[in-house]
């Protein structure tokens, strides 16, 4: 059998691990062969390949990125777009597909299943917003990122005596900036689930100085206020209709300082969250999802993408999988201390 392999959307820590498993378990125990297809949905689009075997997956555990390389080429929007990739599937002989990403990248890995080709998924995004599954692996290492940055914020922030914002990723679900405000211990955690209220923000920022203490503030890149507060500006959208965000940070201390009078300064993560070596738990969660996931190849069980369960890797439908966004249930962490503005 020859099975074709391709990560799509956003790089993310853990991508190499998957891609590890597959390929080493796919060759050493079922006598598969592989192809590996360049930057994401746009390699088997225009038959775009390369060598994907034992060697080519040696030493790559701990490295970031892909060594395929990504893209946001969503190839519904092409047209004849999906028979193209039919052919050329079909042309280099490959028998089955591995696709590797979030909901864009499995939303197409479901519109080719539908159209018969064998495909299986795995969950990757750092936003951890892929329904179905209760973690995707890159989460914990872009967590584990933004927490650091977090607790040097608190030392800069109290000796300048100034209010900080920290604007993490996680588009529309506010999982980054929860756990990551949580584990640092923010004073304000803004998410796009729960629309907040810049008077009760400048409010609290106002009594942090007052105790002495200077505020910091965490911020997911979809967060946004209620309506009529303030005027927030709208980017370019991307192949599969996102809006390209960010900029809140940098809205949030204008708004801060004009209304307190007291120095605000915003510091954006962006990519930093993305890049560099995965964590233990995110290196063995894509381990444990690549050899699952050329097990399903072997069972003939496609249509399906792997998912965590508690502490079990389970197999569910791609449908399920993209069917919604998986967002923070803002009304299940009423008990923690924590404020959501």
């Amino acid at each position: 059998m020859r099975v074709g392999v391709l990560t799509g959307g956003g790089d993310c820590p853990g991508l190499n691990a998957v891609i590890r498993a597959v390929v080493r378990k796919g060759v050493q125990v079922f006598g598969y062969e592989f192809v590996g297809f360049r930057a994401g949905w746009r390699g088997p689009l225009e038959g775009d390949t390369m060598a994907l075997d034992i060697e080519a997956v040696r030493g790559i555990l701990p490295r970031g990125g892909t060594i395929l390389g990504s893209s946001r080429t969503n190839p519904i929007k092409v047209e004849g777009g999906i028979e193209r990739i039919k052919d050329n599937l079909a042309g280099l002989g490959v028998d089955a597909l591995i696709a590797i990403g979030g909901e864009d990248t499995l939303g197409v890995a479901r519109e080719l299943y539908d159209n018969g080709v064998n495909v299986v998924g795995v969950p990757k995004t750092i936003d951890n917003d892929l329904n179905a599954t209760d973690y995707t692996f890159g989460f914990d290492t872009a967590v584990g990122i933004a927490m650091e940055a977090i607790d040097r914020l608190h030392t800069t922030a109290e000796s300048h005596h100034r209010a900080l914002i920290c604007e993490v990723m996680g588009r529309h679900a506010g999982w980054i900036a929860l756990h990551a405000g949580m584990a640092a211990g923010a004073n304000v955690i803004l998410i796009p689930e729960q629309p907040f209220d810049i008077d009760k923000v400048v409010a609290y920022v106002e009594s942090r100085f007052k105790t002495r203490y200077a505020p910091i503030i965490v911020v997911s890149e979809g967060a946004h206020p209620m309506d009529g507060q303030m005027q927030l500006q709208t980017g370019e959208r991307d192949a599969f209709g996102h809006v390209r965000l960010g900029g809140i940070g940098q809205r949030l201390a204008d708004e801060i300082e004009k209304r307190t009078g007291k120095e605000a300064r915003a510091t954006v993560l962006g990519h930093i969250q993305r890049g560099g070596t995965p964590t233990a738990f995110d290196r063995v969660l894509a381990t444990r999802f690549g050899l699952q996931a050329i097990d399903a190849v072997r069972d003939g069980d496609f249509g399906k993408m792997v998912a965590l369960r508690g502490t079990d890797i389970i197999r569910v439908g791609l449908d399920e999988a993209t069917k919604e966004l998986k967002t923070v249930p803002v009304e299940r962490y009423a008990e923690a201390e924590v404020f959501f503005g």
